[in-house]
């Protein structure tokens, strides 16, 4: 490569990342001429689903060793990238293009339109402002190093030369699918599914799909892993944050498992089984004449109240005062660490996310480039970052991708 040849870079996948990726690196070398390859004939689909068809851009978190604990996979390689790239440059980057974003109570943050239709027609604004060449129907089948650059196979037995290649085409599911990769010397830290939710088949509490509540605990049986948060129960099992937080931090293990386990549902986040007795001994007296049916005094949906009543066993017109000591322990026991058996998991919708990828020890998280194949820069959630659903994965696409397009525009 000599100075006054143009340069290319071709940039694989037409998600965030690579949409990133093309327009900072155009936009800071005019010079640069820049490709961006799209297997399919859909640009931006995952933005265009996320946070339920709004675009959980980022997560309103400032402080980079508070975000990074937010990654069960990555978390010392984001430590690093991040003080190039971290979420008030993104709040700023969208701004500059007339994108304002807000944030919400938990902290995700969207564009004050509530549309991620927007996000998606700022990147293509910006991509057509400077110039990158976007080619739908183009997957690539093999990078192959050649004496100045790269050679490029498409699927459909084309060729493109390049100077630079960024790979941000996102995770694959089966470790088969990277062999295009690992043909260049890379190593894949093999690939499990993350952000699911729990399967729990004919179990009676499916009857109460629907209901939500504002905090629950979720504990795995025989292992360390709890979280806490909102919770839903639906038609197939239990989703909700604290699922998908639990389905995050666990995903090797609940692989190995072939996602089947005993979980423990604390509804009552606030109390253990000792500090509940006392509070329910307590409730004996205040409310002895009223029925325990009618007198629910833990705000629980009144369903969620009526079927745990029915699931301890207590007798349908008992009063408070008259609880069965059998009856009131099982209660106990169903408000702080109702037992539930996993039987499989569902993938959700909008936040499909792959555990595994590029071994993180062969990139530069100061550049992003291949530590084995000069020239060659990976960006995204092709890399073995993965974070808990609320932004985070987004927050990882920008920082990574900014990163490969500075040290491509700059060298």
């Amino acid at each position: 490569m000599t100075n006054n040849t143009v340069r290319t870079l071709v940039v694989i996948g037409g998600g965030a990342a690579g949409f990133f990726c093309a327009i900072n690196a155009a936009a800071q070398n005019r010079q640069l001429k820049v490709i961006l390859l799209e297997k399919s004939d859909k640009l931006l689909s995952k933005v265009k689903i996320s946070g339920g068809g709004r675009c959980n851009v980022t997560h309103a978190c400032f402080s980079i060793s508070d975000m990074a604990k937010k990654y069960p996979r990555g978390e010392k390689f984001v430590k690093k990238t991040f003080h190039t790239f971290f979420t008030q440059d993104t709040i700023d980057w969208f701004a500059s293009r007339g994108v304002t974003l807000k944030a919400e109570a938990d902290g995700r943050m969207f564009p004050v339109t509530d549309s991620s239709q927007t996000i998606i027609d700022c990147l293509l604004q910006q991509a057509s402002r400077y110039g990158v060449d976007i080619r739908l129907r183009a997957g690539v089948n093999a990078i192959q190093p050649a004496s100045e650059g790269f050679s490029l196979q498409l699927a459909d037995g084309r060729s493109i030369a390049a100077d630079y290649v960024t790979v941000a085409c996102g995770g694959y599911p089966k470790a088969a699918m990277f062999g295009w990769l690992e043909a260049l010397g890379h190593s894949i830290v093999a690939p499990v599914p993350s952000l699911f939710t729990f399967n729990i088949p004919q179990h009676p509490i499916v009857s109460l799909m629907g209901i939500s509540l504002p905090e629950a605990q979720v504990k795995i049986n025989g292992s360390k892993l709890k979280e806490q948060g909102p919770l839903l129960i639906t038609h197939w099992g239990l989703s909700g944050p604290a699922i998908l937080r639990l389905s995050a931090w666990g995903a090797r293990e609940l692989q190995e498992k072939n996602w089947h386990f005993d979980i423990q549902v604390n509804w009552l986040p606030a109390f253990n089984e000792e500090s509940l007795r006392a509070d329910i001994s307590r409730r004996r007296q205040s409310l002895g004449a009223q029925q325990v049916r009618h007198r629910n005094p833990f705000g629980l949906p009144s369903r969620l109240w009526e079927f745990l009543l029915v699931q301890s066993e207590v007798p349908a017109d008992c009063r408070w005062a008259e609880l069965p000591a059998r009856a009131q322990n099982l209660l106990i026991r169903n408000l702080c660490a109702y037992p539930l058996a996993v039987k499989g998991k569902t993938t959700y919708k909008e936040e499909f996310v792959t555990a595994g990828g590029i071994q993180l020890n062969e990139v530069d998280a100061g550049t992003m480039m291949s530590k084995k194949v000069p020239n060659l820069f990976f960006a995204g959630e092709i890399l073995d970052i993965d974070g808990i659903t609320g932004g985070f994965n987004f927050q990882n696409a920008w920082t990574t991708s900014y990163i490969a397009a500075q040290s491509i525009a700059r060298s």
